[in-house]
This record gives C-alpha cells, structure tokens and sequence, in this order.
C-alpha cells in the first residue's frame, strides 16, 4: 500500500455497495478499506484513514450515530466523512447527517464522477483544514512563547485573546491572578489592573505608548489598530515589565548627570572666585574704615557678592536635586540660568555665549532635567566654536504640529559634524571626543526630551565659510500632564 494514496474507509452493510465504491475508488488512485458495521467502522476509525464513506444504515448503529462518535472524539474528529444513502434521500436525512458532524451527503444512485469529485474535493478541504490548524498551532506557540503581554481586543471594547505573559504580568497586579475570561469589558478589566482604561480611548492608526506602575513595577502598554484603515477592527495590547531597563536608564542618567556636574566645576570655580575676590576686598575695607556710614556702604556691597555665591551654589545643586513630580517653569528663565554658568568658562577661551530670549508660555517639566539637557548641548557648542565667535542661544514661543510649545535652538559656528556620523550623533556612548567624553551626553538629553513630550533635532553645514551646527529643543506646553508621548526626535 502506498504512503502517499490517500486511504479511505468504505462503511456499508451491503457487500455489493462496497465492492463497487472500493473499485471506482481504487481506479481514482485510492487505497480503500471495506466496514460491514458501525461497531468495526469506529475501531478502524482509530487508525486514522484520510475519509470514511459511511452508509446511512447500519446493521448494528445508525451512520448517523457512528459520524457523531467519530466527530466527538478528539482523536478522530478531523477525520473527513462522506454519508451515503439509497433509503434516505429527503432534506431533511441530508440535513440531519450535516448537523451530525457528516462533511458531505450523497444519495443513491451515485453517478462515479460524482463520487470521485466529491471525494477529492472532501480531500482537498481536510488537507487544507490541516495546514490551517498547523499554522494556527504554530502561531499560539509564538504568541504563548513571547515574553511582552500580548491582548485583542475587539472593536467592541470586549477582551478576545491574551498569552500568558500577560496574564503573568497583569495577575501581579492583582493579587497574582487575572480572573478574565472571553468577551469580558477590557475598559474595565484596565481599570482593575493598571487603574485607567485611556489607552483604549485612543484611535487612529498610530502607535500609542502608556506607562503604569504596579506594585513597584513599571510596565509600558503600547496600542496598534488591528487595521488601520478601519476603527472597528478592534486592538493589540502589548504589556511589557520595563522595570529592569528603566532602572537602568535611571542609573546612566545619574552618573551623566553626575559627570555633568563634575564638567561644571571649572566654570563655577570661575564664578565664584571673582565674588569671593571682590568679598574679601570689601570686608577689608570695611575693617579699616572710620566712617560709617562708608562701611555700612561696603557692608551693604559685601552682602550683595555673598547672595551672588548664595545663587551661583543654587544653580549648581539644581542639577544634582530634582522635583518627584512635574512642576510649571519658565523655559526662558531657567535656560538663561545654564548661560550665565558658561558665559565665563567660555570668555576664557575668547567665545562670547549669548542667551536672545523672548517671552514664553510656561511648561509642565522638571527643571533639573532641563538644564541638564541644556547645560550638555551649550557647552558642547562653546568647545566647537572656534575662538573670536560667538555662540547664540536663542528662546521663542511656538507653535508645531498643533501644540504650542517653546523652542530653544543653540547655534554654533564650529566646523560642523562630518556626514559620516550624523545619523550616529544620538547613539549612547559614541563620541567624537575620544578620551574626553562618555558618548552620553546627546543620549541622555534626547531621552530627557522626549519624557518631556518634546522634541530635539540638528542642522549642520561643515562647508568651508558657511559651516556650524544648530540643535534646537521644542518643549510643549503642558507635556508632562500626560501620560503618552509620540517622538519625532531626530
């Protein structure tokens, strides 16, 4: 017998009736088994043959009934069968064999094109079915074996599948277990576990991101369309525990942070010693004046240099101290800050740093973030500009995309950045300075800006007598009163 013909079971309790089926069956290039009764059709079942043609009336079971056995077995239920009759022959027997399980029904006389055609296209539809299955098998082990939290929803807001990692991830929040089952309200199955449902309030084929914290964990929930052409078509659900990478994004920042701080001292030293000069001196002359109303006159400068050191230390712990929550700031104050920490260090090397700045709506941020994002792109751009140059800091109100904002670009007339490392100029840990950089600085600041909703990007131009570059920071109003953010970050 050949492993590639398809092996059918003939079950009919008249030998005649068999012997013709097998015949024209075998000339078809099928291998056929002969069944008198229902008894011996559901033992051959068991080995699984590819179709059983299965008489209606059966010396021992109805055909009815050995088609329902075999349908409800999970062993055999994929088995393909054809139901054949010359007693009942009304719609109703041929409905009553469908609704039995029964894949096809023929009544006699079959005509053998008949009967071939519908056995090869049974066949057919069993081998496709089988490929299906596979591909659907091979698809849920995909969708178990991920390890992000993976949910549909239906355009109905009603939960219609998840993997385990998200019952895994969500069941934590919840006392260990998820207690979903199909069709529940997937609005309030993520106010039970993440305490808001606004994700799912979003539409349009964008890629939406949330962040949520459970029990000291930091999950990020990311929302795609089903289609995007077609709002109805329900969503994905991905749930991801960034805990670990957030911590470890916490860390690089701080010790940027702290490597930023250190890059300062020099310029506060700077700051500092002219009003320390200037106290001493005046303390001086007070202790050796007569008049009083002259050292009251001195006293009065000498107080007024200690309050100048007093701001200068503010500044510079600002950097190192930051707000737990988003606070209203001035972007223009507060960038004018960060200048005036650099104007001297860069007087030293003959570049004037000038800070333009208009009028701005207030922003929703943290002001320690901020002129660390500042502070790392205006003394990058005094140590590419060339001596006898300027570097000019400019800060406006704007609107882009429909949000209103503030702008801050930082100009520089350095030689540029070469073409080769433009799309790299973002990457953590690559630098241009070799041994005198982390390679973080961009990183970080790109980071930061994008948690304040916003934007940052680069114009460049190393052609000879027109070159520098030009970064520019958009922050808009409010940003961080949300809890999603979409960047277009260079």
């Amino acid at each position: 017998m050949s492993k590639n013909r398809p092996r059918i079971l003939v079950v009919d309790d008249r030998a005649e009736n068999r012997y013709v089926l097998c015949r024209l069956l075998c000339q078809a290039g099928f291998d056929c088994t002969e069944i008198g009764t229902g008894a011996e059709a559901l033992a051959m079942a068991r080995t699984l043959p590819d179709l059983v043609i299965l008489d209606v009336r059966l010396p021992d079971l109805s055909g009815y009934e050995v088609c329902r056995q075999i349908k409800q077995d999970p062993h055999t239920s994929q088995i393909s069968i054809l139901q054949i009759s010359a007693s009942f022959v009304s719609s109703e027997d041929r409905a009553h064999a469908l609704e039995a399980g029964a894949d096809g029904y023929l009544t006699h006389p079959i005509e053998p094109m008949v009967l071939v055609a519908t056995v090869r296209a049974l066949l057919r539809l069993r081998t496709a079915e089988g490929v299906a299955r596979k591909s659907a098998e091979q698809w849920q082990s995909t969708f178990d074996a991920l390890s992000e939290g993976l949910a549909l929803v239906d355009g109905e807001g009603r939960l219609v599948r998840w993997n385990g990692a998200f019952e895994e991830i969500c069941g934590a929040g919840i006392d260990g277990e998820l207690n979903a089952v199909f069709g529940d309200d997937a609005f309030a199955l993520l106010e039970r576990i993440l305490g808001s449902s606004e994700a799912l309030r979003h539409s349009g084929p964008e890629r939406f991101q949330f962040e949520y914290s459970i029990q000291q964990r930091t999950v990020q929930l990311c929302v795609n369309q089903v289609d995007s052409k077609n709002p109805e078509s329900g969503k994905v659900l991905v749930l991801s525990d960034i805990t670990d990478r957030k911590l470890a994004e916490y860390a690089v920042r701080t010790a940027e942070k702290i490597a930023a701080t250190g890059k300062l001292a020099h310029a506060i030293a700077h700051e500092i010693n002219n009003p320390l000069e200037a106290l001493t001196n005046l303390l001086y002359l007070a202790g050796s004046c007569n008049s009083a109303d002259a050292m009251k006159e001195l006293l009065s400068h000498a107080n007024t240099e200690v309050e100048r050191i007093a701001r200068i230390t503010r500044q510079t712990l600002s950097f190192q101290r930051d707000t737990r929550h988003p606070v209203v700031l001035d972007v223009g104050e507060l960038v004018c800050e960060v200048v005036t920490l650099y104007q001297r260090t860069a007087a030293a090397r003959r570049v004037r740093v000038l800070c333009d700045c208009r009028p701005t709506l207030a922003i929703r941020g943290f002001p320690g973030q901020l002129r660390q994002i500042f502070s790392n792109l205006i003394r990058n751009a005094a140590e590419a500009a060339p001596q006898g140059t300027e570097v000019v800091v400019r800060v406006r109100s704007i609107w882009r995309h429909g949000r209103e904002g503030t702008r801050v670009t930082i100009h520089d007339r350095g030689t540029g950045i070469p073409r080769d490392v433009r799309r790299q100029i973002f990457d953590p840990f690559f630098t241009t300075k070799e041994l005198k950089g982390s390679g973080l600085g961009l990183w970080v600041s790109r980071n930061l800006v994008m948690d304040h909703h916003g934007t940052i990007r680069f114009r460049t131009s190393t052609r000879e007598g027109a070159s520098g570059t030009t970064f520019e920071v958009f922050l808009p109003v409010g940003g961080m009163a949300a809890n999603s953010f979409q960047s277009d970050a260079a």
